[in-house]
């Protein structure tokens, strides 16, 4: 308790009382400095003094890689709710229901389509805050949607990978989203069509043994952790220590599993690079946005 609460009058007390936005400074995980929300916002959900990658909204990731910041929604087919009616302390038709109204999209993964320096591609972005970016039936319908739109539309095909894993409130259903995946993959490389996958922080489960390993070309965010067991877990199963940094970025990269490591600011023009590259698309036939030109 303090004086203004115990001893101001309420009229007055109201007229002294400043809201304040919960989020109008952000502590950094990793040196816990704090950074003001728009200094955050502005550098990429990069922490500017320790360059720690924060999870980033799909729609300003999304912005930060179109030309001039604009694509096309592209619509994520429907999938049935609740099919095992499952229910733990809520029902997960609230869950879903709430991670809706939080996020504002239908489920986990985005899907969007527009012109990347020039060249058109088909991108899905899962995010990690709607119920852990897991891989649900709605999530697996849109993966394999946007696979199939690349196809018709004939561009690459680019994902941004964040997830604990597979969908327990689904079970089978969402186990199944693996394989369907998977195949889903293989058309699009018999289409020869470009497949890049950006691993973000985490990346993990189910995903990693499905879509998120079979890309053409593997990018990381810096410290991102990729696996598919969780450290700990691998520990108690081996009953041996694990080398410092392992499942991170950085360590995958040493050791093969990651082609390479790209900071946040640079990865709207390594994949554009890349993107001219393997379809093969002059570079003079590639815009640049203002400020690359500046």
């Amino acid at each position: 308790m303090n004086w203004i609460s115990n001893v101001v009058p309420p009229k007055i007390r109201s007229i002294l009382k400043r809201d304040t936005p919960e989020n109008l400074w952000v502590k950094c995980p990793e040196s816990g400095a704090l950074v003001f929300h728009k200094d955050l916002e502005a550098n990429l959900y990069v922490v500017p003094s320790s360059g720690y990658h924060m999870k980033i909204p799909p729609k300003a990731r999304l912005e930060a890689l179109f030309d001039d910041g604009q694509y096309e929604n592209v619509a994520v087919p429907e999938a049935p709710a609740d099919p095992l009616k499952f229910r733990d302390i809520k029902r997960y038709t609230e869950r879903l229901k709430e991670n809706r109204a939080a996020t504002g999209a239908y489920d986990a993964v985005t899907l969007a389509a527009g012109a990347l320096q020039g060249t058109q591609v088909t991108v899905a972005v899962q995010d990690f805050e709607f119920l852990g970016g897991s891989l649900g039936m709605a999530a697996g319908e849109a993966i394999v949607a946007g696979m199939f739109r690349a196809i018709e539309k004939q561009t690459p095909f680019i994902i941004f990978t964040a997830s604990g894993g597979a969908r327990m409130q689904e079970g089978m259903f969402s186990l199944m989203q693996m394989p369907r995946t998977t195949v889903a993959v293989q058309r699009l490389k018999a289409a020869k069509l470009p497949y890049i996958v950006v691993l973000t922080n985490p990346t993990t489960g189910g995903v990693t043994a499905s879509y998120a390993m079979l890309g053409d070309i593997h990018i990381a965010e810096p410290g991102a952790v990729i696996g598919f067991a969780g450290a700990r877990v691998i520990e108690q199963t081996i009953r041996e220590r694990l080398p410092e940094g392992f499942q991170r970025a950085e360590y995958l990269r040493a050791h093969g599993m990651v082609d390479i490591v790209v900071p946040r600011a640079e990865m709207r023009e390594t994949l554009g690079r890349l993107c001219r590259l393997l379809t093969k698309t002059p570079v003079e036939t590639a815009t640049e946005t203002p400020a690359e030109a500046a």
